[in-house]
């Protein structure tokens, strides 16, 4: 065989693995253009590598897409990013070769309250459970790809589902407060003012921190009033708000593209909602803990299958 021929066989093979490497590391990024990055730096490793001492490609490729991007998510943290944005909708990323609306497919694919979950998570344990869970990777090519041993790596994705899953017996009450939050954001939807009037306890409170606002004030408002017109104005972030748990307790979660923006927590009080705290600000959206309510698991396509 020619080192032409031999060129592209590799790069055939390869391309028979880049829609799978790529739904991957997407599940893992949260960001198509940086896992398109990922499997491009893929192969460009790989053609300076001498292929015949690789026994399995497909093996040797998910450990280092999921090499790279472990540090992709490492690095993340070591400089405090959020990938948040002001404005909703989300404007385009103008990157070069982006598509805007394709990874609004593959965000739809996946599940938007999936994606959020999984930025919510420690990066080891969201390869972990990305690569185990929904890729059936086996855990010691996992310790190997995170420096730990196979036990680690299980008990690593078991915490991560943990998260994901959120609580597997929610209380009366809890189930009580996902009606109120469901009708809630159908009312949105909808701009049904009347239905969110009867939604609304007469002395609802509803505030925002500054980071929520468009002038970057803090606001509170009184009365069912108030707040239905409110939430009748922001009826332009309803096509990206998804049910989630919040800290436990059913609320919603503002995610354009799995991109967290705000999130909106709720009291409720016998079948109205009393209090709405509408959250924006960085900080404190990271100190809530995000997880799916059970359905959830079903929205998207959790077998890993390219999008």
């Amino acid at each position: 065989m020619t080192a032409v021929d031999a060129s592209d066989l590799l790069a055939r093979r390869f391309e028979a693995e880049r829609g799978r490497l790529r739904a991957m590391a997407y599940r893992m990024l949260g960001s198509l253009s940086e896992a398109d990055d990922a499997v491009q730096d893929a192969w460009v490793r790989l053609t300076t590598t001498e292929v015949e001492a690789i026994e399995s490609l497909g093996a040797w490729l998910t450990t280092v897409v999921g090499r790279i991007c472990l540090n992709i998510l490492r690095s993340r943290v070591a400089h405090g990013e959020l990938p948040l944005d002001d404005s909703i909708p989300e404007p385009a990323e103008r990157r070069p070769g982006s598509d805007p609306e394709e990874e609004a497919l593959m965000a739809d694919a996946v599940g938007l309250a999936l994606l959020v979950v999984l930025d919510s998570l420690q990066p080891a344990d969201r390869l972990a459970f990305v690569l185990h869970d929904m890729f059936d990777v086996p855990f010691d090519r996992i310790a190997a790809i995170l420096g730990k041993t196979p036990e680690a790596a299980r008990q690593l994705a078991s915490r991560a589902r943990r998260r994901v899953r959120g609580s597997a017996a929610p209380s009366p009450d809890a189930a009580r407060q996902r009606r109120a939050v469901e009708a809630y954001l159908a009312a949105v939807r909808s701009g049904d003012f009347e239905a969110l009037i009867s939604l609304l306890a007469p002395d609802v409170v509803l505030t925002a921190d500054a980071a929520a606002t468009p002038a970057h004030i803090a606001a509170m408002l009184r009365g069912s009033q108030e707040v239905a017109r409110a939430a009748v104005a922001s009826a332009l972030r309803a096509p990206f708000a998804r049910v989630a748990l919040l800290d436990g307790a059913p609320g919603l979660v503002v995610a354009p593209r799995g991109r967290l923006r705000l999130v909106l927590a709720f009291t409720v009080d016998g079948d109205r909602i009393s209090s709405v705290d509408v959250v924006a600000d960085p900080e404190r959206l990271r100190s809530v803990e995000i997880s799916l309510i059970e359905e959830t698991l079903t929205e998207g396509d959790p077998s890993g299958g390219a999008a």
